[in-house]
């Protein structure tokens, strides 16, 4: 199985898409939002570049995917009218793994600079929007081309799963991620892996980005790694349930580990010191449960309409991979049976998510 190939969103604008399903990352995106004006506000008056060259990290498809343009232009514009200097350009550079639906985005530019032009006219500057795809773990741009790059529910996805998971024999039976029966061994083999992965991140972003450039990064993570409680865990005991019953195979489920570690703070602090290149601005949890998103858009939903909710996003996230290892035909299976026990899982347990934010500058 090819990561690259198969780590993306579901496609489309069908009613298992991202494009449809992604109001989770668009509420974390809202929360995130003051951090994000500040870091833009604060590299604009340092830098006042002529035209602002920005990075949006595994931007996936759909509409969130130019909200943060959107931001941009908005923070910058507004800035320069308050200064009296004319408005910069803005290029602004899509990136997610080649397997996105890139062609999504593309169909949807026309639309959005037709609105920018109405809602904002000449005072703005012009936008220019480009795709690139490639994996961030990876140099994408050349030396001192970028002044901002944002990344948002990106980094959690690794480069692969840990190698050694599955080099003699399965590590982590039963389970598709680090969960509660995981032994100690799996937690460590993902810990190293993110501390290479983030630490590679960091050193490319450093050498693509001008001093004093700026990055805001959010990625879901955790209190305590060792002691998880993450929403991808439900979906291994669901697919364990499927193995028990044989209608997936053992030896399938025990070889699959997802590539995803959500680290904490502590973690994050770590390898930014250790990598050098950046000054940590701010790291922020902000925490939320896992349907409160949910409930704040659409209050009159009952519990199995949210529950169908929760389902669909998260198969709008990982059906892609999970069906490369698993069958196409097993997804309607595993899904149902995911939206049958969420809620319940919910009840019994403490469910949130943690997000953190990261506000970082590259050192002079």
């Amino acid at each position: 199985m090819e990561i690259q190939q198969v780590l993306h969103m579901n496609g489309g604008d069908g009613k298992t898409s991202y494009a449809i399903n992604s109001q989770l990352q668009r509420t974390v995106a809202a929360m995130v939002k003051p951090i994000f004006e500040e870091s833009m506000e604060e590299l604009y008056l340092t830098l006042f570049p002529e035209c602002l060259k920005m990075a949006d990290l595994g931007c996936s498809a759909g509409p969130n995917t130019l909200l943060v343009v959107s931001k941009v232009m908005d923070i910058i514009g507004t800035k320069s009218q308050k200064l009296n200097r004319p408005p910069p350009s803005l290029q602004a550079f899509l990136n997610d793994l080649p397997g996105n639906d890139f062609n999504t985005i593309f169909k949807s530019l026309p639309s959005f600079y037709k609105k920018l032009e109405n809602e904002k006219g000449s005072s703005f500057g012009h936008c220019f929007i480009t795709a690139v795809p490639g994996s961030f773990y990876g140099r994408l741009f050349p030396n001192n081309s970028l002044h901002f790059v944002h990344s948002s529910y990106a980094l959690m996805w690794l480069s692969e799963a840990p190698k050694q998971l599955v080099s003699k024999e399965a590590m982590n039976k039963g389970n598709i991620c680090i969960a509660k029966t995981s032994p100690p061994p799996v937690f460590n083999a993902y810990l190293e892996q993110f501390e290479r992965d983030f630490k590679m991140f960091l050193k490319c972003r450093a050498e693509e980005l001008v001093p004093g450039g700026r990055m805001v990064l959010t990625t879901m993570g955790s209190i305590k790694s060792d002691d998880p409680l993450c929403i991808w865990e439900v979906v291994g005991l669901n697919l364990n349930d499927m193995a028990l019953e044989g209608l997936i195979e053992a030896e399938k489920l025990d070889t699959f580990n997802l590539p995803y570690y959500a680290p904490t703070t502590e973690e994050v602090k770590k390898v930014i010191e250790i990598e050098g290149s950046f000054t940590l601005l701010k790291l922020e949890v902000l925490k939320m449960d896992w349907d409160s998103y949910i409930k704040k858009a659409n209050s009159g939903l009952d519990k199995q309409e949210r529950a169908t909710m929760i389902a669909t996003d998260i198969r709008a996230v990982g059906e892609p991979i999970l069906a490369s290892q698993f069958g196409e035909e097993n997804m309607d299976n595993l899904f149902q049976r995911f939206k049958d026990v969420v809620l319940d899982h919910m009840e019994a347990e403490k469910c949130e998510y943690v997000n953190l934010v990261i506000s970082l500058a590259k050192r002079g």
